[in-house]
């Protein structure tokens, strides 16, 4: 079950990152595309998600069930030093692609 859960975790992990560097990569290229919301009203879903477990992700909560051993990636299919670091390192990132997106839809225009 727990290899059941990492798979799971990492497809919805992966389908986040995509959208974070989606975020990323309108605000850096400032082509218009309405679809960036959907990506930012994804992303923003699963911070509040993250927000109402105590920053902590729900995958992580049932995988903990089926192990004693916990890294920093026992739930998930990544390296360990990226899972450890990966709200920071993706909360970086998807930050500067909304802080562009935002800058592009008020003040700087878009191409």
């Amino acid at each position: 079950m727990l290899r059941t859960i990492k798979v799971i975790h990492t497809l919805v992990w992966g389908i986040m990152v995509t959208a974070i560097f989606y975020v990323l990569y309108v605000g850096i290229t400032g082509e218009k595309r309405g679809s960036v919301w959907i990506a930012v009203g994804l992303v923003a879903l699963e911070t509040g998600v993250l927000l109402v477990n105590r920053w902590s992700c729900p995958f992580s909560d049932v995988a903990a069930r089926y192990t004693e051993e916990q890294p920093d990636n026992f739930d998930i299919y990544l390296p360990q030093w990226l899972a450890k670091h990966n709200k920071t390192i993706f909360g970086i990132l998807f930050g500067a692609g909304l802080l562009l997106v935002l800058l592009r839809s008020f003040f700087l225009g878009w191409k």
